[in-house]
């Protein structure tokens, strides 16, 4: 009788396994996560199949250095911007006191508020605030192409744990004066995305862009082409304007008309850093810590454009030439912003009557790469 029941039980166990390696594309195809069986240590275990770790939340975050910068991140949430907060996360000497969402980029307010508070919750920092702006440029209706921002709502397709935090309940013009006002003159912002919550703090309060430390800026294109009419579904007639500054570009002429000190992190600068298959292969290879393997399935969920020749390191670079100058060229100019339609709309040109700004024109690309290697894996950086 027990023989029998053995049996039995072995058929049924045998009758599951095929129905769940049977039912799988199926499952997949319907949204529902699918997980593989496979033997660790003798035993049967569950794991997500293809291969992918899953990914769990850092427990111990980098311990902040004596005198770590007071930082304030302003992103629209596209996949390089996922990319530079976990660089800057994992960084001792950056003290993030918040991060605020510009629902005018390519992220939706609502799934780019979540996205972010996962992310800072992987980073082993759950408590950092984080809300959301507006929705809309502050005039003009330049939006990111809706391929890209469903996308990045959906994290690209990336399973990460949810954070149990909540969005701030001020909004991105709120939490962004009060952290300048906290940090009493000692607050740089990492802009990552068009400048539409910063234009609209500034311009609700002139005085916080005079107590701003620094604006670091990923956007502009100045000696370089733009790449607005790389998008085919809008076929946009603008081979100037860089899309940041695209979008929201009487935002993009504020800040820099707002006495606030701002240096741009323009194409010109990250043409020289491009993010190919072998830095891809290098970070299969180093990637040993939550940030790392993510930032690996971001890459490999855009394995196309890593392979296209097209794909550079926009808003890490932006992110580390902020902590560290020495990995950019940086000029002083006068710069203006183009803010009327047509195929100049939102281009940045020199101009003597335009607003004094710093530029990064070249980069080190070599070495920001295994730098960016380094902080993602929790290397100490001295």
């Amino acid at each position: 009788m027990k023989k029998r029941t053995l049996k039995i039980s072995i058929v049924v166990l045998l009758v599951v396994v095929v129905l769940v390696l049977v039912s799988g594309p199926l499952l997949k195809v319907l949204g529902v996560e699918v997980l593989c069986i496979s033997t660790e240590n003798g035993r049967l275990r569950l794991e997500r199949c293809g291969g992918e770790t899953a990914l769990t939340a850092d427990t111990a975050p980098p311990k902040l250095s004596v005198g770590a910068q007071p930082t304030l991140i302003d992103t629209d949430m596209a996949a390089d911007d996922w990319m530079a907060i976990l660089y800057l996360l994992q960084r001792p000497d950056v003290d993030v006191r918040a991060i605020t969402v510009t629902g005018a980029g390519e992220a939706h307010c609502g799934p780019g508020v979540q996205n972010a508070l996962d992310l800072a919750a992987l980073a082993g920092q759950p408590e950092i605030p984080v809300t959301c702006g507006r929705e809309t440029p502050l005039e003009g209706d330049h939006v990111f192409p809706q391929s890209w921002r469903t996308n990045v709502d959906a994290l690209a397709g990336i399973a990460i744990p949810r954070s149990s935090s909540k969005p701030q309940g001020q909004d991105a013009v709120g939490l962004i004066a009060s952290t300048i006002r906290a940090a009493a003159g000692n607050l740089e912002i990492i802009a990552l995305g068009p400048l539409t919550n910063l234009a609209e703090a500034f311009r609700g309060d002139p005085s916080l862009a005079e107590e701003v430390e620094q604006v670091y800026t990923m956007g502009g294109a100045f000696a370089v082409p733009g790449n607005v009419s790389d998008a085919p579904e809008l076929a946009i007639d603008n081979v100037a304007a860089e899309w940041n500054i695209y979008v929201d570009p009487h935002a993009a002429a504020l800040v820099v008309a707002s006495g606030a000190p701002v240096t741009f992190v323009p194409l010109d600068a990250s043409n020289h850093v491009l993010l190919d298959e072998a830095f891809y292969d290098r970070l299969d290879e180093d990637r040993t810590t939550a940030e790392a393997e993510f930032v690996y399935q971001v890459l490999t969920q855009n394995i196309g454009f890593v392979r296209s020749g097209d794909y550079y390191f926009w808003d890490p670079l932006t992110a580390a030439i902020a902590v560290d100058e020495s990995l950019g060229t940086i000029d002083t100019q006068s710069v203006l912003v183009i803010e009327g339609e047509g195929t100049q709309s939102g281009a940045t040109r020199l101009d003597e009557g335009g607003s004094t700004a710093r530029i990064a024109t070249a980069a080190a690309g070599e070495r920001f790469k295994q730098l960016f290697l380094d902080v993602l894996n929790g290397r100490v950086v001295e």
